[in-house]
């Protein structure tokens, strides 16, 4: 056992090189997205910044996708009680819910999914192949039907994910094609929110409209949120709606490059997206 203690070290950065080596070189995952004149209407429903006074904040985040006749709820906030009584106040019957696409593991993105699932399991919830298995088997529990993403996969016509992106936090992101390309919405960006949209990008081949939801950037110094932002206009991004988790100065820095462009999101906020001008 003792000849093998000098090879240790050699062993593990083998294995190290040989881990990020074949990360680098998994190839990227290509989908098609339909073009849609359809209209597409997005509804932050669970948010720690208020929009509508009328609505309760809370620690988290979700979004309900409207488009061609299917509702998709991105996230379920971090708990079940404020997330109904918003949807309630904005006229949104749980029971109509078609799809819930979970963003990731933390709890103020999937605390409200029992009170989702307790009215309604009759839907599709698109969850990451490394949640853990108690988690999938507490959703299996009401019936739903539970589909594992890994890769990015299409869940409508113009709907899909970007599939697991990241190494220590699995997130995925959902990609909207609408008629005036495409709309990112993400949870809280632990890969990265410029690495994200750069993954979109060569997933569906598309230019990018609209980028919604937690940006994961509190916190962060003006010089590197000045750089972020520089990354989005050379990735092309039209219009900016960070919320949740991405930092008050963030919304600040964006607010002043993108003028009105910049979307100041939070809970009750409605945006339409369609033949006309985006609806703030």
């Amino acid at each position: 056992m003792k000849k093998l203690f000098p090879f240790i070290p050699l062993i593990v950065i083998l294995l190290l090189v040989s881990f990020f080596s074949c990360r680098k070189t998994k190839k990227t995952e290509k989908i098609k997205m339909e073009s849609s004149q359809a209209k597409v209407t997005l509804i932050t429903v669970y948010d720690n910044y208020e929009h509508d006074p009328e609505l309760k904040t809370g620690w988290g985040f979700s979004c309900l996708v409207k488009v061609g006749g299917k509702n998709i709820l991105f996230d379920t906030g971090g708990e079940s009680s404020t997330l109904l009584f918003n949807m309630q106040k904005l006229g949104i019957d749980p029971k109509t819910i078609n799809t819930i696409v979970l963003s990731h593991i933390h709890g103020d993105h999937t605390g409200g999914l029992s009170g989702i699932l307790e009215i309604n399991s009759n839907l599709d919830v698109y969850l990451l192949k490394s949640f853990p298995g108690d988690f999938k088997n507490t959703v299996k529990s009401y019936k739903a039907n539970v589909i594992e993403v890994s890769d990015p996969i299409k869940i409508y016509e113009n709907v899909s994910t970007t599939g697991e992106l990241g190494t220590w936090i699995g997130e995925q992101a959902l990609l909207v094609k609408t008629d005036k390309d495409l709309v990112v919405i993400t949870g809280c960006a632990h890969p990265g929110i410029v690495e994200i949209l750069r993954e979109a990008k060569k997933i569906t081949n598309e230019e990018i409209y609209l980028v919604l939801g937690g940006f994961h950037l509190g916190g962060t110094g003006d010089s590197k949120l000045r750089d972020i932002i520089k990354s989005f206009r050379e990735l092309g991004v039209k219009k900016a709606a960070p919320c949740h988790c991405s930092g008050d100065r963030t919304r600040e820095l964006f607010k002043e490059e993108y003028g009105e462009d910049f979307i100041a999101n939070g809970v009750g906020m409605v945006i339409e997206i369609g033949a006309r001008a985006v609806k703030k």
